[in-house]
């Protein structure tokens, strides 16, 4: 949901937000527990044990027990600040802030001075927010979101055209720009300068008209302009492309029942929220970079403190917890989603999911089911419903599931192509192979290129013997796409397999066991080819590998099998070609 200008960061950023993960390990923790409760080398051991572990609430309560023996250490204080900071603790980060600075007169730390500034805005101490926002600059990010909040601190001053000339004045990435516009035109509207607002608006949509919050921005003022026409244009525009957004879809239903939109924002503290939840958002979503995600953590956390319902905000950050895998934390951060936002559902379903990952599956599809038996045309509940089903592998079950989400789907788009998907995996699971095949058929039809329905459609009909040729066009067209998935890798491998040109069917089956290393059925795959070239102690190697990884209980069944008596009907050696081959081998599965 995050602005969609904000992917294109690619600028390193320094790595001073502390971040959070998941939980250490039980042997980790049963060494902090082992340290003295009262030990300043314990708690700060505890402290560095939670910080790796990515547990902030564990971290920040560490630093501070840490701080009470040594309370006036820089380099303490300034790990406790960032902890409390990742933990939402902004009271007790701008008192730790506070302290440092003191502690280290010299130390010109951005971040403490970014959440005093915040601090100050939250206060309406407008001139004093200026003062220490001057200060948080230093590099990209931090000169864009010091500026976009001194801008709301001069609005708040009643200086719209200070707030206006400082952010023109900031140059750098192209990707600023968007930024810009957007919170000039929110500055410009709050200040009651309209006409100039809609054009700073109209600069941002036509930068990026995919952009949620430049779109909901665009369209408000277009509704309050007398222009209500072209602002459901607007928003229909984005529906086509990313369709059915609640928020998009409510400012749809207001328009055609003669409502004018509200402002995005309405206070200071309001935009400087805003400010932050999206950049926050952006950099949340770049997980695989930690420094930007910490940071993006830090400024969710920055935003629900000015505006603890801000939906959005709420969302981001639980999404930021879920990719961390934390669904406890997730979970309590959806239940804070207001009621009566229009996001509330989608917070419900998220939380079913965690509660899911939490093997609190009954809880799960009790939560699922009350959704769609209140909505009963709830398209995305049933979905998730589903997805719970087919990762429980209940398949007979998910498969009626995702059959009544299909029945609410007027006429399938290309964006449908994954319920047909999924149907299809379920009805291959609980042996309904033509219905299967059907639906496969179809998600390829809606969206002929995807790499895992091609993948899966091919080695279904590799494995049954079946249509070979057109099977092989299949699982290499989604090679292509994905050159680097073993599983995709491993079904080209078997393919070659089963038409039986081993020395390709090795090639691949090696590379893709590569690529997974700790996947049992690509490593027994590899055992059958091994023994199928004669490579007797390879192949039972690849088993024995593959019987350890625990695979389902009956492909163990097949593997140990395999390591008793090898392949029926296979060599065990080349020179063993012509040997006859044991009776009971005869009756062994021949493959995976």
């Amino acid at each position: 949901m995050a602005l969609a200008a904000a992917a294109v960061i690619v600028t390193s950023l320094p790595s001073a937000i502390a971040a959070q993960s998941p939980a250490p390990p039980a042997s980790q923790k049963e060494s902090v527990r082992e340290l003295p409760a009262s030990s300043f080398a314990g708690d700060y051991l505890a402290a560095r044990h939670a910080n790796a572990g990515r547990d902030s609430a564990s971290a920040s309560a560490y630093y501070k027990a840490a701080l009470e023996s040594d309370p006036n250490d820089p380099d303490l204080l300034e790990l406790a600040f960032y902890a409390v900071l990742a933990d939402g603790e902004i009271e007790e980060a701008v008192k730790l802030g506070e302290r440092l600075l003191k502690a280290d007169r010299n130390a010109h730390n951005p971040n403490v001075r970014l959440v005093l500034g915040v601090r100050a805005l939250e206060r309406k101490q407008y001139g004093q927010a200026r003062t220490q926002l001057a200060r948080a600059t230093r590099g990209p990010v931090s000169d864009l979101i010091a500026t976009l909040l001194a801008g709301w601190a001069y609005e708040g001053s009643r200086n719209w055209r200070g707030a206006i000339e400082a952010l023109d004045r900031l140059n750098g990435p192209d990707w600023y720009q968007i930024f810009k516009d957007l919170h000039a035109g929110l500055i410009l509207d709050v200040a009651g300068r309209s006409r100039d607002a809609g054009k700073r608006f109209e600069r941002a949509y036509n930068l990026d008209s995919s952009a949620l919050r430049v779109v909901e921005a665009y369209a408000s003022w277009l509704s309050r302009n007398g222009r209500s026409d072209e602002a459901m244009k607007v928003l229909e525009t984005f529906d086509s492309s990313l369709p059915r957004h609640p928020l998009v879809r409510d400012a749809m239903d207001k328009l055609r029942k003669g409502e004018t939109l509200p402002r995005l924002v309405d206070t200071p503290s309001a935009g400087a929220a805003e400010a932050l939840y999206g950049l926050g958002a952006a950099l949340a979503r770049r997980e695989e970079e930690l420094s930007l995600a910490n940071r993006g953590l830090a400024y969710l956390q920055l935003a629900l403190w000015l505006e603890p319902h801000h939906p959005l905000a709420l969302l981001s950050l639980a999404d930021l917890y879920e990719a961390m895998k934390k669904p406890e934390q997730a979970i309590a951060v959806y239940a804070k989603v207001p009621t009566d936002s229009v996001l509330h559902r989608n917070a419900e379903v998220q939380m079913a999911l965690d509660l899911d990952q939490l093997d609190r599956t009954d809880e799960a599809r009790e939560t699922l089911s009350k959704l769609i038996e209140a909505h009963p045309d709830d398209v995305e509940a049933i979905l998730a419903l589903g997805n719970i089903l087919r990762d429980r592998k209940k398949y007979a079950e998910c498969a009626d599931t995702y059959s009544k989400a299909i029945e609410r789907i007027d006429e399938p788009t290309r964006a449908n192509w994954t319920v047909f998907y999924f149907r299809g995996i379920c009805y291959e699971r609980s042996k309904q192979w033509k219905k299967a095949e059907a639906d496969l058929k179809k998600a390829l039809e809606l969206s002929p290129d995807q790499p895992h329905v091609l993948n899966y459609l091919g080695y279904s009909w590799i494995d049954q013997g079946v249509n070979l040729d057109e099977a092989m066009d299949l699982i290499r067209r989604a090679v292509e796409q994905r050159p680097d998935d073993g599983y995709i890798v491993d079904s080209l491998g078997w393919a070659y397999y089963r038409i039986g040109n081993v020395d390709e069917a090795i090639k691949n089956l090696e590379r893709a066991v590569e690529l997974k290393p700790m996947d049992p059925t690509i490593n027994d795959h590899l055992g059958d080819a091994y023994w199928k070239a004669g490579r007797q102690l390879e192949a039972k190697f690849q088993w024995t590998h593959a019987r350890d990884l625990k695979p389902e209980p009956d492909d163990l069944a097949k593997i140990e099998q395999k390591l008793k008596n090898g392949l029926a009907g296979e060599p065990s050696t080349a020179a063993d070609a012509d040997k006859p081959k044991p009776a009971d081998a005869a009756a062994t599965n021949s493959g995976g």
